[in-house]
């Protein structure tokens, strides 16, 4: 495959990496370097790609990979805005609706509940639900088998059923 070819079809996934990035790193700037990173290794390794594999799943990986090594230890501390007030409600969800105050209030309800859930079940439940990947390339993103996929998604839903157990009233 051609490295233009190859760029090409590699570029239609930015949008869904940026989700990606930005609910790993809940900031525009950092999901913006993340995104930037994961491109540049996967232009840089280019080569390495198998032509016929998913690659979506590829980039998504390297996006994950890249998190991993060099973004998780800002993890552990607490995001400050430019006023010093904690960060941590930024939207998980770059498009949050915004019209609705219902409907907006329910999204942040849900991206609450999510934040609450272990990592490896948000992020599969990310990847296979808000994403839309098959299981098969969430599996391989996660470096795990399918069926771990699918209870993770499992116990992810069960979990965000009991803490949003009130949306069930109404």
């Amino acid at each position: 495959m051609a490295d233009s070819e190859f760029q090409r079809l590699a570029l239609a996934h930015l949008d869904a990496l940026y989700n990606f990035a930005m609910y790993l790193t809940r900031n525009p700037a950092e999901a913006d370097d993340l995104v930037q990173e994961t491109y540049l290794r996967a232009f840089r390794f280019s080569h390495r790609f198998q032509p016929g594999t998913h690659l979506r799943a590829w980039l998504f990986q390297i996006l994950r990979n890249t998190f991993l090594t060099f973004y998780r230890l800002r993890e552990r501390e607490l995001p400050l805005a430019e006023d010093g007030v904690p960060d941590w409600d930024a939207p998980m969800f770059h498009e949050a609706p915004a019209e609705d105050p219902g409907v907006l209030e329910a999204h942040t309800d849900l991206e609450r509940a999510m934040r609450r859930l272990p990592d490896e079940f948000r992020t599969v439940l990310l990847l296979a639900e808000v994403e839309g990947l098959p299981l098969e390339e969430v599996a391989q993103i996660m470096a795990c088998p399918v069926g771990t996929v699918k209870s993770r998604i499992f116990r992810a839903k069960e979990r965000l059923r009991v803490i949003l157990r009130d949306y069930e009233k109404t």
